[in-house]
Order: structure tokens, then C-alpha cells, then sequence
């Protein structure tokens, strides 16, 4: 068969999926877009959009409530990714230096990772409890007093971000594992023969060779750190006040509580726009970062 036939042989196994894929996403996302600029009359049994207008995303850009949203997110996504970077790479290192008891470790490790988002937010949700959380206990042992975790602004952000880190540093090491596991032994024998420290070994070998497994890693948390919308739901509900309200909380109470879908699919879309730029200014560093490296 040749490579034109084997072309189409592929793309006709595949348009089930890309039929299903252009339903359920494409649709959903061009129809939010027109949303957003639409007029929206909600009536007995749907809505009619009345007219189309811009007038949703000035009012969403000019919203303090919005601007707040976003720095939190932003403020969160930073924080998280961070750590969890950190925190799964050192892990990584440490998991690919055991014996036979990686694969225990590892099963260990994978466990707040396999919970539901919501499971892992409700099981924390009753360990911040301030009538009756373990946490809350403790810190009262320690500290002479039952402080309100969720209850207040800088605890409730620093509780979110405590959570996070916990459910999803073991993705990053996992991610982290298989590119340390990909590094050719022959490398750090090279090293050790210039006579490089451990140190030294990492930061001018092990580094640059995770580099690309290290940006997927990231690519994939900005995407979900970004969105995050369970986590603060079940936690806080964006509270206290709207301290911990990402811009996907915004959107949804705009949208469901406040019914107001024009500002509600507006947020939405701007948030998909920032998602985006971000994730596209990212991996053009990452290149440019790469090619540097290359010609070095």
C-alpha cells in the first residue's frame, strides 16, 4: 500500500473519534464563544439571544471581582506548579536510586494521586474542620489556640495550595521518573570520569537532559492548576468571601447562580485565551531555552 493509501486508511479509522471529538468540543467551544458576545434572554423552557454585543467583556475585564480571580489563580498556578516541580523531581531522584522496594514506594506514592479530586478535597475538607478537623486539634496542642483554617484569607489560600501539592507531586514524579529513567548511563560515567561532584553532576547533566520531560510536566499542571475549580469548591466555595475564587469558581457562579450567561460564557472564553498565551509563551521559552542549549 502506499504512503497515500496508508494516509487515508488512517484518517477513516480515525473519524469516529475526530467526529466525536468535533461534536462534543468543537461545538461546545464555538457556541460558548458566541455566548459571550450574545444578548441572552433566559425563557420558560431555554433562552433566546436577542442581539450580539461586546459589551460582557468589558463589563467581565473591568470587574474587580474578576481581576481578584485572576490574580488568585495566577497566584496559585505559580505556587503549586513550583513546589510540585521541586517536591517530584527530588522524589524522582530518590525513587530511581531504590531497589526492589521501588515498586512499593511507588504504589504508595500514586495514592493521592489516584483519588478524585473531589474525594481528596472533602477528606481534607474534614481534616481543616474547625470544630472537629485532626489538623485543627493539632495545631490547638501546638499552639495553645483552635485556629479557623478555612476561615480566614492567607490559611484557607495556604490550605489550598498545602492539597494540591499533596495530590499532585506524584504525577510530576512519576513524569519526572521516566525521563531520568531514559538518561543514558554512559553520561554519568563521563561525568564522573571529568571528575564532577554529585552536584555538579545534576545541575550540568541530569538537568538538561530532563529539561523536555520537565516541560511537559508543567505544560499539563498549568493547564489543570489553572482551571481549578473542585478543589476550592469543595474546600471553601471560594470563600472566605472570595478569597480563594479561581476564575473558574467566577465563572460558574456567574453563569449558575447569577444566570447571567453572556458574563458567565464570557469568563470562560477569556480564561481559555489566558490559558492558552500562557502555554504558548511557555513553550516558546522552553524552544528558545532548547536551541540555546543545542548550539552550546
Amino acid at each position: 500500500m502506499s504512503r497515500r493509501g496508508r494516509a487515508r486508511t488512517g484518517w477513516f479509522f480515525a473519524s469516529p473519534a475526530l467526529l466525536v471529538i468535533a461534536t462534543v468540543t468543537v461545538f461546545s467551544v464555538l457556541f460558548s464563544l458566541l455566548l459571550s458576545f450574545a444578548d441572552v434572554r433566559l425563557e420558560y423552557g431555554g433562552f433566546r439571544i436577542l442581539s450580539l454585543t461586546g459589551d460582557h467583556y468589558a463589563a467581565v475585564l473591568s470587574s474587580p471581582e474578576w481581576r481578584h480571580a485572576l490574580v488568585f489563580t495566577f497566584g496559585f498556578t505559580a505556587v503549586t506548579v513550583f513546589l510540585e516541580l521541586v517536591l517530584g523531581t527530588a522524589a524522582a531522584l530518590v525513587l530511581e536510586r531504590l531497589g526492589a522496594a521501588r515498586g512499593w514506594v511507588l504504589a504508595v506514592l500514586l495514592l493521592p494521586w489516584a483519588l478524585i479530586n473531589v474525594v481528596a478535597a472533602q477528606l481534607w475538607g474534614y481534616l481543616f474542620n474547625g470544630t472537629y478537623g485532626g489538623l485543627t486539634w493539632l495545631f490547638e496542642q501546638l499552639l495553645g489556640h483552635q485556629p479557623d483554617i478555612l476561615g480566614q484569607p492567607a490559611s484557607a489560600m495556604g490550605a489550598m495550595v498545602v492539597v494540591d501539592v499533596w495530590k499532585t507531586t506524584p504525577f510530576v514524579a512519576i513524569v519526572v521518573l521516566a525521563g531520568l529513567m531514559l538518561i543514558p548511563g554512559d553520561v554519568y560515567e563521563a561525568a564522573e570520569i571529568d571528575g564532577a561532584g554529585a552536584w555538579t553532576t545534576f545541575w550540568k547533566v541530569t538537568l538538561p537532559q530532563l529539561r523536555p520531560i520537565m516541560a511537559i510536566a508543567v505544560l499539563f499542571r498549568i493547564l489543570q492548576a489553572f482551571g481549578i475549580f473542585d478543589l476550592p469548591f469543595v474546600l471553601t466555595q471560594g470563600g472566605p468571601g472570595t478569597a480563594t475564587e479561581s476564575l473558574a469558581i467566577l465563572g460558574y457562579k456567574t453563569l449558575f447562580q447569577n444566570l447571567d450567561i453572556g458574563r458567565g460564557a464570557a469568563v470562560a472564553t477569556t480564561t481559555a485565551v489566558i490559558v492558552i498565551g500562557c502555554c504558548l509563551l511557555f513553550l516558546r521559552v522552553f524552544r528558545t531555552q532548547a536551541d540555546e542549549g543545542g548550539r552550546a
